[in-house]
């Protein structure tokens, strides 16, 4: 595992993995949202934001979490493993939350600068129909790389089990 990708709904941990995994294999994290947010809540251009992820998809070695699927194909194709977490929409808000109250105010470390954490009832909705509107999608993308290996984690006891057997 050299080049990962980490993908799955909001506030199943992605972030986390991601940092629990560089540690672990010594490996350079990049984080979806650093490259595409800017101070203030507001984006970079989809000019930009390619750019900065062509950048990141030359290292030789990375994790990147996050799941922007205008750019899953070309991310997928540099990956040699998908790890997907497929959480239920519950086990997503309750992960979400816990990141809103635990850093509300404040910037996270894999978010870029100047975008403290809120609360936005449009991305609570969001979560809720993820799987409704991604899941096949995200499996039929999977399925596709068939030069990657995919791990699918469908809850934190499994991510734990994951992270222990490495």
């Amino acid at each position: 595992m050299e080049r990962i990708l980490i993908i799955g709904c909001s506030g199943s941990g992605k972030s986390t993995l991601a940092r629990a995994l560089g540690e672990k294999l010594g490996l350079p994290v990049v984080h979806l949202d650093q490259l595409w947010w800017k101070e203030g809540w507001q984006n970079v251009t989809k000019e930009e934001f390619d750019s900065r992820l062509a950048m990141a998809l030359n290292m030789e070695r990375w994790i990147i979490d996050g799941n922007y699927s205008r750019t899953m194909e070309m991310r997928l194709a540099k990956c040699d493993t998908v790890l997907y977490l497929d959480f239920s929409p519950v086990a997503c808000l309750w992960g979400m939350c816990q990141r809103v109250f635990g850093n509300y105010g404040k910037v996270r470390p894999d978010m870029a600068p100047g975008c403290p954490e809120r609360f936005d009832p449009d991305f609570v909705k969001w979560i809720w129909n993820f799987n409704k509107n991604n899941r096949v999608r995200n499996y039929t993308w999977i399925a596709q790389a068939k030069h990657a290996k995919a791990i699918i984690l469908k809850n934190r006891r499994e991510v734990k089990r994951f992270l222990e057997g490495l």
